[in-house]
C-alpha cells in the first residue's frame, strides 16, 4: 500500500488506520513509511527493523526530535475505519485513530512538507511500542544508534487531547504473595488459606489514599491498585499460595527506588517481588526552547497520568512533552475516535512552531 503525504492529514490518518500494524505486525506500515519519505531529497532516511527515521540536515543550531509508534493494540471488528458524528462534530472512528497513527499521519505529512523548518528536525516511527519494553523500536534504536538522540527537545504524539502533557508518571508493578497449606476443604482446619490470608492485602489496597504531587508546577495523581489476583488448587482444595498482582503510578518526582521503597512500606509484613519499573519524566518545560513550543502552539500543559516513552528521552536529558490528537481516555477502546478538528489542530500547531510563523 502507498501513503500519499500530500492528501490531507484526515485522509492520510485513514490510510494509516486501515493498513493493521497490531505490535509484532508493523512490517507492511513501516514498508508504506519507508516508501513515503525515502525520495525526499530534504531528508536523510534510516531504517533499523521496523522503525523508521527521517532527518533534516540544515546546519541549524537546535534539533528537535518528533516521534510515534506505529504499532496498534489488538483490532476488535473497529476497522476499517469510517466517519461518525459525535455530537454535531465529525470524528474519525477505528482501531489506531487515536492511539497513536492520528499523529503519526500529522508528522509525515510535515516532515514531507518542510523542507525548511527552522530547527533541525529527527522523526521518528517505530514498532512495539504497545508490548514490552525489549521489543519496543525506540528503546532498540536508542542502544544501537545512541547518535539519532541527540536533541534539545523531544515530542512525542501520543494522544493529549490536542492539548500539550509534560512529562509522565512512573510505572511498577510488584507481586504480592502469602502461602498456606494445602488440605481437603472438608477439612479446612487442617491446611491454612491462602487466600484468606490476602485479605489484609486487598484491605490496605482499598483503604490507601493516593496522593497528587506537584512536580514543576504540573499535579501528577498517583495510584496504587490491585490489578489481578490468583490462587487456587481445585474445588475441593484449601489453597498453599495466593498472588495479588499490583500496580502503582507514581510522580515523576519519584525514581523507581523511591517508588518501590513506599510500595514496600504499605504492604509491610508480606512478600513482595517488584516485576517491573520504569521511572517517570519530568515535565521539561523549564527549557527555554519548551516553552517557545508552549507558547507557539497556544496550549496549557498538563500532565500525563499514564507512562509514555517520554520517559525515554527524559533518561537521555532531553526534556520531551506528549502533544497528539485524540482523548486518552479512548486508546485502546472498542469505540476509538479522534475528532477531525483535532488532527487539523496539531497540524496547525505543529507547523506554526515548526516554520515560525
Amino acid at each position: 500500500m502507498l501513503l500519499d503525504p500530500t492528501v490531507s492529514s484526515v485522509d492520510l490518518t485513514r490510510a494509516i488506520c486501515d493498513l493493521p500494524s497490531v505490535s509484532g505486525d508493523e512490517a507492511a506500515l513501516a514498508d508504506a513509511v519507508e516508501a513515503a519519505v525515502a525520495p525526499l531529497a530534504h531528508l536523510e532516511v534510516i531504517r533499523h527493523g521496523n522503525t523508521i527515521v527521517a532527518r533534516t540536515n540544515r546546519g541549524r543550531d537546535r534539533r528537535v526530535v518528533i516521534a510515534g509508534h506505529i504499532d496498534t493494540v489488538p483490532i476488535n471488528g473497529n476497522l476499517p475505519t469510517r466517519l461518525v458524528d459525535i455530537d454535531g462534530k465529525p470524528h474519525l472512528w477505528g482501531r489506531g485513530t487515536v492511539d497513536m497513527k492520528a499523529g503519526v499521519a500529522v508528522q509525515l505529512k510535515l516532515a514531507a512538507e518542510l523542507t525548511e523548518p527552522i530547527v533541525d528536525i529527527t522523526w521518528m516511527w517505530y514498532d512495539n511500542e504497545e508490548v514490552a519494553a525489549s521489543l519496543n523500536g525506540l528503546n532498540l534504536l536508542s542502544k544501537d544508534r545512541p547518535d539519532l538522540f541527540t536533541a534539545d527537545f523531544a515530542i512525542l504524539g501520543e494522544p493529549s487531547n490536542g492539548e500539550v502533557e509534560g512529562g509522565c508518571n512512573g510505572t511498577l508493578r510488584a507481586m504480592v504473595r502469602t502461602r498456606g497449606v494445602r488440605a481437603h476443604s472438608a477439612r479446612a482446619w487442617i491446611g491454612e488459606n491462602a487466600i484468606h490470608a490476602a485479605a489484609p492485602i486487598l484491605s490496605r489496597l482499598a483503604e490507601y489514599r493516593a496522593k497528587e504531587v506537584t512536580v514543576e508546577g504540573l499535579a501528577y495523581r498517583e495510584s496504587l491498585s490491585a490489578v489481578r489476583i490468583t490462587g487456587g488448587v481445585a474445588g475441593n482444595v484449601i489453597p498453599d499460595l495466593c498472588e495479588v498482582e499490583v500496580n502503582y503510578r507514581f510522580a515523576p518526582s519519584k525514581t523507581s527506588a523511591d517508588a518501590e521503597a513506599h510500595l514496600r512500606g504499605v504492604l509491610q509484613g508480606f512478600d513482595v517481588e517488584i516485576t517491573d519499573a520504569a521511572d517517570g519524566a519530568r515535565p521539561g518545560l523549564d527549557a527555554p526552547i519548551a516553552q517557545q513550543f508552549v507558547a507557539a502552539v497556544g496550549a496549557v500543559p498538563r500532565p500525563k497520568y499514564g507512562w509514555t516513552d517520554v520517559a525515554r528521552f527524559s533518561a537521555l536529558g532531553i526534556p520531551a512533552v506528549n502533544y497528539g490528537p485524540g482523548d486518552p481516555h479512548l486508546a485502546h477502546h472498542d469505540e476509538e475516535r479522534v475528532p477531525l478538528a483535532q488532527i487539523d489542530a496539531i497540524e496547525q500547531g505543529l507547523r506554526a512552531w515548526l516554520t515560525g510563523r
